[in-house]
């Protein structure tokens, strides 16, 4: 698994959403440019990117909108521990933060 790695060759993304769920759910996904776009778009806000090739093909089955299932929890837990980790935040933290835009 690697974190914002400087790669243009992105040709499917998936994006989730958690802190505002009890469960992550798909915000966005995509092929080709539109993968290219969500991950710029990621990495502008300062969201971290994972690359997990076997994660996201099982998170690009999910349509948007749509709660991960109890079988992904997990590889996805792991994802948002680093993410969290990184940031130098716990589960819980980003209801304090003020909302962007």
């Amino acid at each position: 698994m690697q974190f914002n790695k400087p790669s243009q060759n992105y040709t499917e993304a998936v994006a989730l959403e958690y802190g505002r769920h009890k469960t992550p759910v798909v915000s966005a996904k995509g092929e080709d440019a539109l993968a290219r776009r969500i991950v710029a778009e990621a990495q502008k806000q300062g969201v971290y990117v994972a690359e997990d090739p076997k994660l996201l093909a099982m998170l690009s089955q999910l349509d948007v909108g749509q709660e991960i299932p109890q079988d992904m929890f997990t590889a996805v837990a792991v994802i948002l521990a680093w993410a969290y980790w990184l940031k130098g935040m716990q589960p819980g933290d980003e209801m304090a933060q003020p909302k962007r835009g």
